[in-house]
């Protein structure tokens, strides 16, 4: 037996655990809906580690390993959220009519811990002896380093806290004056094109534009590709072959682009996440390979594992995931009792279970490496959702083919929606598992009581996912459902969910459009193309991602265009401050008014969808009132216009002031 070193700093307290539990609670309530809102979510450690450094300041004995474990325990409200991609495809086909707690809250648990036990192993060979850059795990840990070393940095928490504060409030207050109608929700041009029609739509929603400074010029420019292609192109093209002078512009194009045009978005996602994804393969194998030969080497020569290199034993590991199993298992025959699949119960648990212990190990290993690459908030899930909804739709579709008709498709359909929700859980959380790891390698963090930290965080998320889930169900329902007894007329679009859905429906009902998926698939492979060319003229200084050019096809414009806005704001702000001595400290007080943006923005509408349960009002705060739709969209630019610059620049003259 190797022997263990156990002395260490203060890290696992139970101030920082309740700190940690509570930021965990509001981030996954904001991060459900901007979700279901954009298909978008945000990486939370940096929020979550500025405010954890402000409020534990005022204990002396608090460490930056005490900190570290707040932001790990939160980083799982960035991450876990993503479930919601795949849930409400329950609700789009039927299956659900409301959002059940304990089916939803073990889906994510069980889940999650995999994402976790499946992790460890990887995580020398994937962190401590990689060079991968890990940019979100890097950066939470300078933004820790700085704001525990010194005066100065002890000032810039406090600072950092402000910024948070100040953005949420900002964010709130902008959501609220849509939802007041005194400024338009959203700032839209449709026009007709010869016999076409096309146009373009932005959401008012500063929470876009803090996710657009947050992804990052690249992703902002791919986005705008996608724009470029999906509505100056194909939409005007499709709209142009199929003239309908009856139809408004906005409905005509509004009509090709989600009945055709997002089709062949999904198809770019699909071949640019399988072509991503392949390439991985190789360094995904080699590195748990590399893993397994570490542990058994300390084993034979029983060399004393320092502090910093301890893992939760792989003894433990392995009995959690085999025990892990057996609740995975009562879950999916829960699932699937009293229904028409009741007959086929024990070989489609026995194929789920499956499914989740090998797709699982694949999906974690590969996101948790994607996440080294390009960090986690740029990490393609959406295309491992695309290739886990497609092995379990052709997975349980065979076991059920022998007796399918309508309601066993329908069934089947389900049931695929269940198991991929499962293995999505295992993706997200093993590419955060690795991220907080780099973060805690930097800090001097011990490795085990960081997972430890992770499995506190996903019980915490788990618990909030399907209460915010079935809220905003009740006060808005989804776009596609029955929304029965749905109280507002304004349903979320859950776009991710969407796709999920119509992909699962297309492969067991054998009615999928498989020709524009086809022309989707040949433009994403052109898009590797382009990227590869791009990278290699560059000597790897740019990009153009292609998943980023699809995700912005297949998202609304109303969706991706603020995202871009954002983006190209967040890097013009960036490159004004680079040069200046307290160039670095803007640039983190910028990071976390985006962050702030997101978080108050998305907790004002939940808290707007309690309003509305609570009421039975679909729009209980509207305010009648006889200025024009022009008027109103002219308010929302020159507000969010001003609030996002004027913020800019308190970001600016407060880090000069930090560094006078």
């Amino acid at each position: 037996m190797a022997n263990v070193a156990l002395a260490g700093p203060k890290e696992i307290t139970i101030r920082g655990v309740l700190l940690g539990i509570v930021i965990t609670l509001v981030f996954t309530a904001a991060q459900v809906y901007l979700g279901l809102k954009v298909g978008l979510t945000f990486a939370t450690s940096i929020p979550a580690a500025v405010i954890s450094m402000a409020l534990l300041s005022a204990f002396k004995d608090a460490t930056i390993q005490e900190n570290n474990i707040v932001q790990t325990i939160a980083s799982a409200a960035g991450t876990l959220a993503s479930v919601i991609f795949v849930l409400p495809g329950l609700l789009m086909i039927g299956w659900w009519a409301h959002v059940p707690f304990w089916p939803t809250f073990g889906a994510c648990a069980i889940g999650g811990v995999l994402g976790v036990m499946y992790t460890v192993p990887l995580r020398r060979a994937l962190v401590s002896q990689s060079d991968l850059p890990y940019p979100e795990g890097v950066a939470a840990a300078e933004v820790l380093k700085v704001g525990m070393s010194s005066r100065s940095g002890a000032a810039e928490g406090k600072l950092g806290l402000m910024a948070v504060i100040w953005g949420s409030v900002t964010s709130a207050l902008f959501a609220a004056a849509a939802g007041a109608k005194l400024m338009a929700g959203e700032v839209a041009v449709y026009f007709k094109a010869g016999s076409g029609a096309t146009g373009i739509g932005a959401a008012s929603s500063l929470a876009l534009l803090g996710a657009g400074h947050l992804m990052g010029i690249t992703v902002g420019i791919a986005m705008l590709v996608g724009l470029i292609i999906a509505w100056a192109v194909l939409v005007p093209v499709l709209t142009s072959m199929d003239p309908m002078p009856a139809l408004s512009a906005a409905d005509h194009a509004l009509g090709v682009w989600s009945k055709q045009v997002r089709i062949i978005g999904a198809g770019t996602i699909g071949a640019a996440a399988i072509v991503t994804l392949a390439g991985l393969g190789k360094p995904v194998l080699g590195g748990l390979k590399s893993a397994l030969e570490t542990a058994r080497k300390a084993k034979m020569t029983g060399a004393e594992i320092p502090r910093a290199d301890q893992d939760l034993p792989i003894f433990i590991v392995g009995l959690i995931t085999l025990l892990a199993m057996v609740p995975a298992g009562w879950l999916l025959a829960s699932f699937l009792q009293g229904g028409v699949l009741s007959s086929l119960a024990l070989p489609l648990v026995a194929v789920g279970v499956g499914y989740i212990l090998v797709a699982g190990v694949f999906a974690a290993a590969v996101c948790g490496y994607m996440a080294g690459l390009i960090g986690s908030s740029n990490s393609p899930v959406s295309g491992i959702a695309i290739l886990t909804i497609l092995g379990a739709s052709l997975s349980v579709g065979f076991v059920g083919k022998h007796i399918m008709g309508p309601e066993v498709a329908h069934a089947l359909v389900a049931y695929a929606l269940f198991v991929t929700t499962v293995v999505l859980a295992v993706a997200v959380i093993g590419n955060d598992n690795l991220q907080d790891l780099k973060t805690g390698q930097l800090v001097g963090a011990t490795p085990w009581k960081q997972q430890v930290g992770l499995l506190i965080g996903v019980g915490a998320g788990s618990a909030v996912v399907p209460l915010v889930l079935e809220l905003l169900n009740r006060a808005n329902g989804f776009a596609g459902a029955p929304n029965v007894g749905v109280i507002s007329d304004n349903p979320l679009a859950a776009p991710q969910a969407t796709l999920i859905s119509t992909l699962a429906k297309g492969v067991i009902g054998n009615n999928l459009e498989w020709d524009l998926v086809g022309y989707g698939a040949l433009l994403g492979l052109l898009l590797v193309v382009v990227n590869f060319v791009v990278r290699k003229a560059s000597a790897d200084r740019y990009s153009l991602p292609p998943l980023g050019v699809g995700l912005a096809i297949y998202l609304p414009s109303a969706v991706t265009a603020p995202v871009v806005v954002g983006a190209v704001a967040g890097w013009l702000f960036e490159r004004a401050v680079s040069s200046a001595t307290w160039g670095e400290t803007a640039k983190r007080i910028g990071v976390l008014i985006m962050s702030g943006f997101i978080v108050g923005e998305s907790l004002f509408n939940v808290g707007l969808a309690g309003l509305i349960v609570a009421s039975g009002v679909g729009e209980p705060l509207a305010i009648a009132n006889g200025m024009s739709e022009t008027t109103h969209m002219l308010i929302a630019l020159v507000l969010g216009a001003a609030i996002v610059s004027g913020l800019y620049r308190w970001a600016a003259r407060s880090a000069q002031k930090i560094a006078a």
